[in-house]
C-alpha cells in the first residue's frame, strides 16, 4: 500500500478507505497483484526441468484466494480433510492436492484417500497401518532432517524435538515397513519451519532429503516445503529467493543426474505467496492517554489477528486516514478482555477517533487463525485485482454465532 497524492492506494488506484465505506470495518483486504507477483517471482527463480509450486492453504483458506492461485498454476497443500474439500470447491482435482496431516485419526486418512488426494505420511505407525490395510495408493513420506530454523520456536518444525515428520535416522526402519507393507513411495518431503531467511538452512535440509532419496528408486518428486521469510518492516531480513533458486537448481539438477532420471522439484509456500498481499483495516475507537502511554484502542483485537500475542510477531501499522500527519508514539490495542497489544511503541501519524489504521502483512495466518472470543464477529474479506474489488467472505452475523448452538432447559 503506497501513499499517492496524500492518500493511501492499493494497486491500480484502489482506495482502501473507499473499501471501508463500502464493506464496513474491520476489513481484511487482499491485493491479488501481490499474490501474482510473488508466485511469478518464485517460479522464475528456478531453472529445473520440472517444477511445482503448491500453496500451503493453511495460511489463508479463503476459497476465492485458493482459486486465484490455481489460475496462476499453483498446486495445493492441505493439512486437513476440510482444507481438501475447500480446495475441491475451488476447482482443484484430487490428484493436484497433497495432504500432509499430523497425528489425525485413521478415519480422516481413509476419507482423504477415498477422495483420491496424495497422502504425505509423517509417522511410522501410520505407514504400518497403511501396509496392514493393503493400501496401494502412491505415498509421500515426511522426513524430519534435524535442522533448526525458523523465526520463532513455535514455527521451527524440522528439529528432532518437533512432533513433525520421521527422523532421518529412522530411515532403516521406514524402509523395512515399506518393504513389508509393499507400499508405493512416490515422494519424500521436508518442511523445516517458517520465516527463514538463511538459505543455508534450506540447503542443509535439502541435502539430507536428496541423500535419503537414493534409497528410494521410484520417486516422482522431492518436496522441500516452504518457510521463506518476507519483510514485515523496512530493512527487514528476507529470503533471497533468486540466490536460493540458483543454488537449489544447480544442486537438484546434479541430484537428478546422480539419481539416473529427471524428477520434479516441489515447494509449498504459504506466507510467501499471501502475507504481503493482506491488510487488516481497523477503525480507532478511542485515543486514551495514561501517565506513561497513549493507547489507540481499535475495533478489533486478537480475535482477528492473534499473531502478535501468539508469536510476538511484528506487523507494521499506519494511519491511512492521516498519512502525512505528525508522528506520535502509540500502543495499538484491541477491544478484547485480555491484553491484546497489536503494536507497542509505534510511531504512527497522529490519530483521532474514527481514523482507519492499516495493519500490514495480514495475508498469512491472520484470518485463518481468527476466532470468536468474546462472541465477536469475524470480519469480511475483500480481494482486489485490476482495479476491481470483490467480496470473498461476508462479515459474520449473530445468526452465524448461534447457528450451531441448541437451546435446552436443564431440569
Amino acid at each position: 500500500m503506497q501513499i499517492v497524492n496524500k492518500r493511501y492506494e492499493l494497486s491500480n488506484g484502489v482506495d482502501p478507505l473507499a473499501l471501508c465505506e463500502k464493506y464496513g470495518t474491520p476489513l481484511y483486504v487482499y491485493d491479488a497483484h501481490i499474490i501474482e507477483r510473488q508466485f511469478n517471482r518464485l517460479q522464475n527463480a528456478f531453472d529445473v526441468p520440472h517444477l511445482s509450486l503448491n500453496f500451503a492453504c493453511k495460511a489463508l483458506t479463503n476459497v476465492s484466494v485458493i482459486k486465484f492461485l490455481k489460475q496462476l498454476g499453483a498446486g495445493l497443500d492441505c493439512v486437513s480433510v476440510q482444507e481438501i474439500k475447500i480446495g475441491l470447491a475451488a476447482g482443484y482435482q484430487p490428484e493436484e492436492i497433497l495432504y500432509t496431516p499430523s497425528g489425525v485419526s485413521i478415519a480422516e486418512i481413509e476419507e482423504a484417500m477415498e477422495i483420491g488426494v496424495h497422502l504425505n505420511a509423517d509417522n511410522i505407525p501410520l505407514l504400518e497401518q497403511l501396509g496392514a490395510m493393503g493400501v496401494k495408493n502412491p505415498l509421500c513420506i515426511r522426513i524430519n532432517p534435524d535442522v533448526m530454523a525458523g523465526a520463532y520456536e513455535k514455527i521451527s518444525v524440522g528439529h528432532l524435538a518437533s512432533k513433525f515428520g520421521i527422523a532421518y535416522s529412522q530411515i532403516g526402519q521406514v524402509k523395512e515397513v515399506v518393504r513389508k507393507g509393499r507400499l508405493h513411495i512416490e515422494a519424500l518431503h521436508i518442511h523445516i519451519g517458517s520465516g527463514i531467511y538463511d538459505i543455508q538452512a534450506f540447503i542443509d535440509g535439502a541435502e539430507v532429503l536428496m541423500k535419503l532419496a537414493m534409497d528410494f528408486p521410484d520417486l516422482n518428486y522431492l518436496n522441500f516445503g516452504g518457510g521463506f521469510k518476507v519483510a514485515y518492516k523496512a530493512g527487514d531480513k528476507q529470503t533471497d529467493i533468486e540466490t536460493f533458486g540458483k543454488v537449489m537448481s544447480e544442486k537438484f539438477n546434479q541430484f537428478c543426474k546422480k539419481y539416473g532420471r529427471e524428477i520434479s522439484l516441489h515447494f509449498e509456500p504459504g506466507k510467501f505467496f499471501v502475507s504481503e498481499a493482506g491488510y487488516l483495516l481497523v477503525p480507532v475507537n478511542v485515543v486514551k492517554e495514561s501517565p506513561t502511554q497513549v493507547f489507540l484502542g481499535v475495533n478489533s483485537g486478537q480475535n482477528h489477528l492473534i499473531r502478535p500475542m501468539f508469536y510476538e510477531a511484528y506487523h507494521r501499522i499506519e494511519n491511512i486516514s492521516n498519512p502525512l500527519g505528525d508522528r506520535v508514539k502509540y500502543n495499538v490495542v484491541g477491544y478484547i478482555c485480555e491484553t491484546d497489544d497489536l503494536g507497542k511503541n509505534r510511531m504512527i501519524s497522529q490519530a483521532k477517533t474514527g481514523d482507519v489504521l492499516a495493519i500490514y502483512n495480514a495475508g498469512a495466518y491472520c484470518y485463518s487463525m481468527s476466532n470468536n472470543y468474546n462472541s465477536r464477529f469475524r470480519p469480511a474479506e475483500v480481494m482486489v485485482y485490476n482495479g476491481q474489488d470483490y467480496l470473498v467472505r461476508k462479515r459474520e452475523t449473530m445468526e452465524d454465532l448461534m447457528r450451531t448452538q441448541t437451546m435446552v432447559e436443564v431440569k
